[in-house]
C-alpha cells in the first residue's frame, strides 16, 4: 500500500507529501495527528512541529532552510515562508571506513566495449569533427551535410516528411485534410551505415575560442583534449583558423599533460595556412575519410566492469527526485566503484550545504582542501556578479516542491552515493582514479553534462523529475524518471523509471541493481539511450570569464 507521507531522516522536523492531500485532513507520524491547514501537493513538504521565526528547518538531516515567520504545525512549506540556509563547513575530515555493497553476482561480470591502446574502453566508437575557433562553425556545417547522409549516418526525419505531406495536401486543396495526418503513422528507413563499427561523426560547434580572455581559450582546449582522449572517441578532426587564441600548440599541450602518449589519429588543419576555403575543406574531407576507415577497423571486444566511468547528474529536478531517482543512482555509483569502476559528481551549486558531509568522505586533506577552495571561489564569483548558490533553483524546481538551493541540493548529492571520494577536480580535469570523484562544473544540465564527458566519461546518468531532453554528443546519457508520471508521459525520453520507489514497489537498492544491469547493455551496444535515438548531442563548454 502506498504511503501517503514520508520522513526522509529521523532528525528531520518536516514531512513529504507523497500524494495530494487536502487542507484540514490528518495525517499520522510517530503516534502524532497532525492537522493540515493548506492543501500539499504530492513532492512538496509541511511543518512536522511549529516553527518560531528564524528556527532552522532540516531535510536529509541537515539544515535546508530557515522559517521567514511562524510556521503552524501541518502548514506548507513555501518560498514564502522559508529561505535558504545552510550549515557552515570547516574544511576539517572525520573520514570514516566505507562498506561496499555486495557485488560478487557482477564480479566476473563484462560488458563489450571498444579497447583503446591507453588502457581505456569505449562504451560506442565515435569519430569527432570539432573547431578551435567559432570562425570555422560554418566550415563544420558544410563537412557535416557531406558526411553524415553519404554515410548513413543521418537520423531519418519524419518530420521533415510530415511538412512534405501537408505541403501536398495544400496545394491539392485538400486543407481540410491536414489536421487528420499524424507524424506517428510515417514511416522511417532504417540505417544504411558505411561503416559498421563507427557509431557516428560528430560535428560539433561553439562560440568560444577568440574574443574572451586567455583563460577561457585554454579551458576549451582543455575540454576539447579531453574529449579526444575519451574512450568513446576513436579518433578526432581539429579546424583551426590560425589566428585565435586557441592554438593548436595549446590544444597538444593539454592532451599531452591528460595522455603524454596518445596514439589515436588526431588531424589539425588551420585555414590560413591552407588556403581556399574550398583547400581546406577538401583536404578536411579526404583526410577524414581515410581515418574513418581505420576507425571503423575497431570491434567490441569484452571488458571488465571496472572499465566503467560513471558520470552522475540531474536536471530538471522535483521533490522527488532526492527519495528516488539520485538515490537509486546513488546505489548504482557504490556498485560501479565496489567493482572497481569510476563515477563522477558534478554541479557544485547544487552542493551547497552539503560541503562537511563530502568533506568527511575525502580519502587526502588535499582533496578535501580542493573541494573547499574551489567550493568558496565559486560561490565568491557568483556572488561578485551580484549573485549567488541560493538563486539556483529554478521556477520548474521550485513548482514542484524544491523552494531552496540546500533543499535541491542535500538530494542532489544523493547521486554520489555513500562511497569515499578519492579525487577532487577542477573544469576540464581528467579522471584517472578509481572510485567517487567530484567534477567542479556549474549547476547547469549540458555545460555539466559536457564537462563530464570532457573528463572521460563513458556512461552518464541523468535523473529528473519533470522531463529534460539533454544527451552528449559522444557519451551515451541515460535519462532516470523520479517518478511514474514523467516516465509515463514522457516515455520517448525516459530510460529507467524509479518511479517504484515512491509507490512502495522497489527498495532503492533494487533500483540501483537495475540501473546498473541497464549501464551494461547500453556500454555493450545491446541497446541504445533514447537520447542518442532522438539525436540529442548537446555541447556547451563553461565559459567562466568576461569578454575583452
Amino acid at each position: 500500500m502506498l504511503n501517503n507521507i514520508l520522513k526522509i531522516h529521523p532528525n528531520d522536523n518536516v514531512l513529504v507529501a507523497l500524494t495530494d492531500l487536502k487542507a484540514g485532513e490528518v495525517v499520522n507520524y510517530e503516534g502524532k495527528s497532525i492537522t493540515l491547514t493548506h492543501d500539499v501537493k504530492a513532492k512538496h513538504k509541511f511543518a512536522q512541529q511549529a516553527f518560531a521565526a528564524k528556527e532552522e528547518i532540516f531535510m536529509y538531516g541537515i539544515i535546508c532552510g530557515a522559517a521567514m515567520s511562524p510556521i503552524a504545525e501541518g502548514e506548507v512549506l513555501t518560498t514564502q515562508n522559508v529561505a535558504h540556509k545552510t550549515s557552515e563547513f570547516t574544511g576539517l575530515r572525520d573520514f570514516k571506513p566505507w562498506t561496499p555493497p555486495n557485488v560478487s553476482k557482477w564480479q566476473n561480470r563484462t560488458f563489450q566495449g571498444f579497447h583503446r591502446q591507453d588502457g581505456q574502453v569505449g562504451t560506442a566508437n565515435y569519430w569527432l569533427v570539432i573547431p578551435l575557433v567559432f570562425c570555422e562553425n560554418r566550415n563544420i556545417e558544410i563537412m557535416k551535410q557531406a558526411f553524415v547522409e553519404e554515410l548513413g549516418f543521418a537520423k531519418p526525419n519524419r518530420y521533415k516528411s510530415f511538412v512534405k505531406q501537408m505541403k501536398d495536401l495544400y496545394t491539392q486543396g485538400k486543407k481540410s485534410e491536414i489536421e487528420t495526418l499524424s507524424v506517428e503513422t510515417i514511416e522511417q528507413d532504417g540505417e544504411h551505415k558505411v561503416f559498421k563499427n563507427i557509431d557516428g561523426i560528430k560535428f560539433l560547434t561553439h562560440q568560444g575560442g577568440c574574443g574572451g580572455i586567455r583563460q577561457d581559450s585554454e579551458m576549451l582546449c582543455a575540454l576539447i583534449a579531453g574529449y579526444i582522449n575519451n574512450p568513446n572517441v576513436a579518433g578526432a578532426t581539429i579546424l583551426s583558423l590560425g589566428c585565435q587564441n586557441a592554438q593548436p600548440a595549446i590544444l597538444k599541450e593539454k592532451l599531452d599533460k591528460i595522455n603524454s602518449d596518445l596514439q589515436k589519429p588526431v588531424i589539425v588543419l588551420e585555414q590560413q595556412k591552407e588556403g581556399t576555403e574550398n583547400q581546406l575543406l577538401t583536404t578536411a574531407i579526404q583526410q577524414t575519410f581515410l581515418a574513418l576507415t581505420d576507425a571503423d577497423q575497431y570491434e567490441r571486444q569484452a571488458a571488465p566492469l571496472s572499465k566503467l566511468t560513471v558520470g552522475l547528474e540531474c536536471g530538471g529536478s522535483d521533490g522527488f527526485s532526492g527519495i528516488s531517482a539520485n538515490p537509486s543512482v546513488g546505489h548504482a555509483s557504490d556498485l560501479v566503484v565496489a567493482l572497481g569502476g569510476k563515477t563522477i559528481l558534478s554541479e557544485f551549486p547544487e552542493l551547497c550545504g552539503v560541503e562537511q558531509e563530502l568533506i568527511n568522505r575525502c580519502t587526502s586533506d588535499e582533496s578535501a582542501e580542493k573541494f573547499v577552495s574551489l567550493m568558496r571561489s565559486y560561490a565568491a564569483s557568483a556572488e561578485a556578479v551580484g549573485s549567488g548558490f541560493d538563486m539556483n533553483p529554478s521556477p520548474g524546481n521550485i513548482k514542484d516542491g524544491l523552494i531552496t538551493d540546500a533543499m535541491k541540493s542535500a538530494g542532489a548529492a544523493k547521486k554520489g552515493g555513500t562511497s569515499p571520494i578519492v579525487d577532487v577536480l577542477d573544469y576540464a580535469e581528467y579522471v584517472t582514479k578509481p572510485g567517487l570523484n567530484l567534477l567542479c562544473t556549474p549547476g547547469n544540465d549540458v555545460e555539466s553534462t559536457t564537462a563530464m564527458a570532457g573528463s572521460g566519461a563513458n556512461i552518464i546518468l541523468f535523473t529528473t523529475g519533470l522531463g529534460t531532453p539533454t544527451g552528449n554528443p559522444v557519451t551515451p546519457v541515460l535519462k532516470v524518471s523520479s517518478n511514474h508520471i514523467l516516465a509515463n508521459k514522457m516515455d520517448d525520453i525516459i530510460d529507467i523509471n524509479t518511479g517504484g520507489v515512491i509507490s512502495g514497489e522497489k527498495t532503492i537498492d533494487e533500483m540501483g541493481e537495475e540501473i546498473l544491469e541497464h549501464i551494461i547493455q547500453i556500454a555493450s551496444g545491446e541497446k541504445k539511450a533514447k537520447a542518442i535515438l532522438l539525436n540529442q548531442d548537446d555541447f556547451i563548454p563553461w565559459k567562466r570569464g568576461v569578454s575583452l
